[in-house]
């Protein structure tokens, strides 16, 4: 069930119903039928893969309680990595086995030994890195004594399974989340509308930007050998463009539904292409998921504490570790080892958190270093990007050689003017520059129009929201899956 889709479009306003105007004066009846409708939605991709759910969650409910009645520190320890063995077994299992079984006998024959392995082709299971993650923070952060375990299954239930996040993301800490479920939750007006401008804008983002970039990012990128230069630097923009817009448009629309339902969840996206360096660009890209290896695996490795050479060893392990996360590729390994290069000489000048504010903050334009900065940052993050869209790592570096020894060849700016001219649909180029643009007038806020009102009046934002919504339906298509559900 896509957020796009008729399905969600009809599964919403009946549990948004039963929310309000049935269960809201209960609070356990309301956390059922939060519960019930999150395991619905996640029955609507595969049916066969909830009892992978249902059984993660047993296990850290079950092993939480554990470690809170351990007499001894032996015994707490072996309870949590029961845990922590399990949750990332079935992860390894389904994920990264045929990856490291492959790639083990790829490296035989390179040796000069021929092996035979067996492959289990397993289909994987839709968000399992995002709600295995939920369960190992909730684990690790009672073996830390940071929280008390949850006794309530369905509450604790709901904190893993809570539909509008559960296929991808934001990772929720317990911390953050638990406790706007075990406390009665009123219906806010204010926060209902909010709720639904970040849905429209999520949609608009996915629908028509992302989805219509897509055609364009494949046209380039699976014909590849047909371009060069500046046409295929024009790919990889348009996959930048489209992998932000599809991945924080589903993140906008989870947590639009969420804040209708009277839940805030942690903000995901907080304007990436406008970053000034990789830093900063990490510090607003997938924050969930950069914060989560930040206090679980950064941190406890020593962080940017210790000598030059731990500084290099934790800086490549979180960026690396990250990559393999998204996938079990050799390019996702090769797209976190080139932002650690990226990241790391800032580290070593102690430069890495320089940029904490919005860029051009309370400014209508930028200044000059601030737009060649970003430039400069943006245009490095689409190089990374080639690596991330790509299938293999010799399709992505023929990509980039053949991209780069193009860029001084003035036929492959012709090229790519007769492409733009001629293929490319003018109405999405101009439909991409207003987003930017509406996204840099909005930078400051949680979203690009949480701060919509404070800048035009009634009649002017009602006619806004009546364009989005006819280009949506206009540019709308077939569903197109999220590209973060195959992680």
């Amino acid at each position: 069930m896509f957020f796009n889709s008729l399905n969600f479009a009809l599964f919403f306003p009946v549990v948004y119903c039963l929310y309000w105007f049935v269960t809201n004066r209960n609070l356990k009846t309301q956390n059922i039928l939060l519960l019930l409708a999150s395991y619905f939605f996640y029955a609507c991709w595969d049916y066969r893969f909830l009892f992978l759910l249902i059984f993660s969650t047993l296990l850290d409910y079950f092993t939480g309680i554990k470690m809170a009645e351990s007499k001894t520190k032996p015994e707490k320890s072996r309870w949590f990595w029961i845990s922590v063995v399990v949750n990332l077994g079935f992860l390894g299992v389904f994920k990264y086995y045929d990856f490291f079984i492959t790639s083990f006998a790829e490296s035989l024959n390179l040796l000069g030994f021929k092996a035979n392995v067996i492959t289990l082709n397993f289909i994987l299971p839709v968000g399992i890195s995002f709600y295995t993650f939920h369960g190992l923070s909730y684990v690790i952060d009672i073996y830390k004594d940071r929280i008390k375990p949850e006794r309530n299954f369905i509450d604790y239930s709901v904190f893993v399974s809570f539909f509008p996040l559960l296929v991808a993301g934001p990772i929720e800490r317990a911390t953050h989340l638990l406790p706007q479920i075990l406390k009665p939750r009123q219906f806010d007006k204010a926060k209902s509308v909010d709720g639904l401008r970040q849905i429209l804008w999520g949609l608009f983002k996915k629908v028509v930007i992302a989805d219509n970039c897509a055609t364009y990012a494949n046209l380039i990128f699976n014909n590849c050998s047909d371009y060069s230069g500046a046409t295929l630097f024009l790919g990889g923009v348009f996959f930048a463009i489209q992998i932000y817009c599809d991945f924080s448009g589903y993140s906008d629309i989870a947590l639009g539904t969420a804040r209708l339902l009277g839940i805030e969840l942690l903000q995901n996206f907080s304007f990436p292409y406008f970053s000034r360096d990789i830093a900063e660009f990490w510090r607003r890209w997938h924050i969930s998921l950069s914060s989560w290896f930040r206090d679980y695996l950064y941190i406890p490795l020593g962080g940017s504490k210790g000598g030059t050479l731990m500084k290099v060893r934790n800086t490549f392990i979180i960026f690396i570790v990250s990559g393999f996360w998204h996938g079990a590729n050799w390019t996702f390994l090769v797209w976190g080892a080139l932002n650690a290069v990226y990241f790391l000489p800032l580290l070593l000048r102690g430069s890495n958190r320089e940029n904490l504010e919005i860029v051009a903050k309370g400014r209508i334009f930028p200044s000059i270093r601030e737009f060649i900065e970003m430039t400069v940052t943006f245009a490095l993050t689409v190089l990374a990007w080639i690596f991330f869209r790509s299938e293999t790592i010799h399709q992505a570096t023929a990509y980039i050689v053949e991209m780069a020894s193009g860029l001084l060849s003035k036929a492959t700016y012709i090229q790519c003017l007769n492409l733009c001219y001629w293929e490319i649909d003018h109405k999405l180029l101009l439909l991409i520059v207003i987003f930017f643009a509406i996204e840099w007038l909005g930078r400051e806020g949680r979203f690009a129009l949480a701060n919509f009102g404070n800048f035009a009046n009634k009649p002017l934002r009602w006619m806004f929201y009546l364009v989005l919504i006819l280009l949506i339906f206009i540019f709308s298509g077939s569903e197109q899956q999220f590209i973060y559900f195959q992680f």
